[in-house]
């Protein structure tokens, strides 16, 4: 069975920063690209969705306890996800060879004394729960390898999108933008840039009582604050050279509080193609707009650094059309589109990674995230759960 053999099917799941569900593909490798047979979304049952957001805003590690209750109801919706794909695609459990799950993360910090990052969703009761032998724990190895862990993305871009000449970037934007630069000779690397969707959706549900911005209408409608905007681009972790990789926990709905009280005292700014709202304080709808444009600055810094002419965007924000209008503006010489463009699905480029980490975990290949997350040598990602 672990042969890394291309006949049969591999799941992958992902359960991004947004903390409301579970993406699940299966997949069929064909010449060592993935096909998409089925997909399938499980949204979290309210309870559970409402155990994590409280374990995530203490933004302290969760005690051991609480992690051990919400690993098994995370493991449980998993499962739950995998059934309903595979009776969706008419697919027998045993014709899948390995699911790949990410897990949830609840806990980021790969740096310091005791680097560490934690996924709930229990791999080996996924497994048994679904009689399919499971591959989770991801990052670890590369942590242990003194790797950062993330972003894992660009391993897959790498070996579906790069490009016949010169450099391409390819943007993930979930909860946290990681961008990923290929270049025709093979070299790949990437990192977190920063803030995705994270900060605009705290800030729409908090003043508008939307999960989202709907295509970053409400955004579109704001004037951003060119001085919020110059303190939030102040934080130190935009000036930090990759490898670099962060989390919800530290850029959240109180690291804008912190920011935005340190901003109504400060003195206004000017920055080209922003403005200051005059009288006061920005309202909620130009932060949301401040906001919009942060994502959007700290993502143009990494292009043109990258020297890339093209930009290919995935994830929830590839339907944010405000923030990829931002982007255009600001890279007026690079070529922004959707992956669709390149025959990938955005909604589901996460997913197939996780897929295609664990086709690579059961045909035991060591891959290489040296220029990606600074481990020391290539590493074999990931760790297999038989079923019980």
């Amino acid at each position: 069975m672990r042969n890394g053999s291309d006949d049969r099917f591999f799941i992958g799941m992902l359960s991004g920063t947004s903390r409301d569900g579970v993406d699940t593909v299966l997949v069929h490798f064909s010449n060592n690209l993935p096909k998409v047979i089925a997909s399938y979304c499980v949204a979290y049952p309210a309870p559970l969705q409402e155990m994590l957001r409280k374990m995530i805003d203490r933004r302290i590690r969760p005690a051991e306890e609480e992690m051990a209750v919400v690993t098994e109801d995370l493991a449980e919706v998993f499962a739950l996800s995998v059934w309903a794909l595979l009776d969706q695609a008419g697919v027998k459990a045993k014709d899948v060879v390995a699911i790949g799950s990410h897990g949830q993360t609840v806990w980021h910090r790969p740096t310091g004394k005791n680097p560490e990052s934690i996924q709930l969703g229990r791999p080996q009761l996924i497994a048994n729960l679904t009689g399919i032998p499971t591959v989770g724990n991801f990052r670890q190895a590369d942590i242990a390898a003194g790797g950062q862990g993330a972003p894992l993305a660009p391993l897959l871009h790498g070996a579906l999108l790069m490009p016949a000449g010169g450099v391409r970037a390819v943007l993930n934007i979930g909860g946290i933008s990681n961008i990923s630069v290929l270049a025709a000779n093979g070299m790949i690397s990437g990192y977190d840039t920063g803030p995705g969707n994270c900060l605009l959706d705290a800030w729409v549900k908090k003043h508008e009582g939307s999960d989202f911005d709907d295509g970053g209408q409400w955004a579109a409608g704001g004037t951003a604050d060119g001085s919020l905007l110059e303190l939030l681009l102040a934080d130190p972790y935009f000036a930090l050279p990759p490898p670099k990789s962060t989390g919800v926990e530290y850029f959240n709905i109180y690291w804008l509080k912190k920011c935005m009280d340190e901003h109504a005292s400060a003195p206004a700014g000017e920055d080209p193609g922003v403005s200051d709202r005059p009288g006061g304080p920005p309202g909620a709808r130009d932060v949301q707009a401040t906001l919009s444009e942060l994502t959007a600055r700290s993502v143009a810094t990494a292009v043109r650094h990258s020297g890339a002419s093209e930009l290919l965007v995935c994830g929830g924000g590839v339907h944010n059309l405000d923030l990829l209008k931002r982007l255009q503006r600001l890279l007026p010489d690079t070529r922004v589109g959707p992956t669709s463009d390149s025959g990938i699905d955005p909604d589901l480029v996460e997913a197939i990674l996780f897929a295609w980490l664990a086709r690579e975990r059961i045909a035991n290949r060591a891959l290489d995230t040296r220029r990606i997350t600074g481990a020391r040598e290539p590493v074999v990602l990931g760790e297999v759960f038989d079923p019980a």
